[in-house]
């Protein structure tokens, strides 16, 4: 049996961040909005990143009646192959990014079915499951490339952007929502919007189409598919 790989997360810069989700990331993009960067290290070894976005969106919280100041968004989890539990990454991660900031009360993080993922490394961590977002647009472009419909949009005074020419404008899946509270207050106040966990993409009890399994999805990535398989399960 092998030992257990020492485990380490601490807080990289832009570079490591962008390094991480460039190379294990199925997006290869990290979003745009503030956001703090949480490293991880196996055996000193550097595996990847987590990555909290902070104001990401005025609104992201108003339904659970908090400000755009208590409330962050798991954006990217980006992991290169490991042994650890992502499980185990997570519970520090949120610890951390909580010390940072004590007026955060809850995470929020989305599994993009259109890649196949149902959020399975949120349940092995304990998130609460509240149900589906709406459905959204993108471009699928020439080049066979997803963008979101604001890349081609003005604002401000900035111009809007043609869209390539033979680009498809399509509707894509709706994404699982996933709520991780982080106060006791905070966890009574989301209990009731609770629902059952969704199965796997494709799985015969799942209600979700197989859009492209085993790419890598919204937060996770395929090494960390791959890995998941044998912990946690993946999203």
């Amino acid at each position: 049996m092998s030992s257990r790989p020492d485990l380490k997360l601490d807080w990289c810069s832009f570079e490591a961040a962008k390094f991480a989700v460039e190379r294990w990331h199925y997006s290869k993009t990290l979003p745009k909005n503030k956001s703090n960067y949480i490293g991880v290290w196996e055996d000193g070894v550097f595996i990847g990143a987590i990555i909290f976005g902070l104001g990401a969106s005025p609104s992201l919280g108003k339904p659970y009646g908090l400000t755009i100041f208590e409330v962050c968004e798991l954006t990217r989890v980006a992991l290169n192959r490991h042994k650890s539990q992502v499980s185990r990454m997570l519970s520090i991660a949120l610890k951390m990014i909580r010390r940072k900031n004590d007026r955060l009360r809850l995470a929020i993080s989305f599994a993009d079915a259109f890649h196949g993922h149902h959020g399975g490394i949120y349940q092995a961590n304990g998130w609460v499951y509240a149900g589906k977002t709406a459905s959204a647009e993108m471009w699928r472009l020439r080049d066979g490339s997803l963008a979101d419909p604001r890349r081609f949009s003005g604002h401000g005074h900035n111009k809007p952007k043609k869209v390539p020419v033979g680009s498809v404008l399509f509707k894509t899946p709706p994404k699982h929502r996933y709520l991780m509270p982080l106060d006791d207050e905070m966890r009574a106040r989301i209990a009731p919007l609770a629902r059952p966990h969704p199965k796997r993409a494709g799985s015969a009890a799942s209600g979700t189409t197989d859009f492209q399994s085993g790419r890598g999805g919204a937060t996770p990535t395929p090494a960390l598919s791959d890995n998941e398989r044998r912990s946690d399960g993946p999203a």
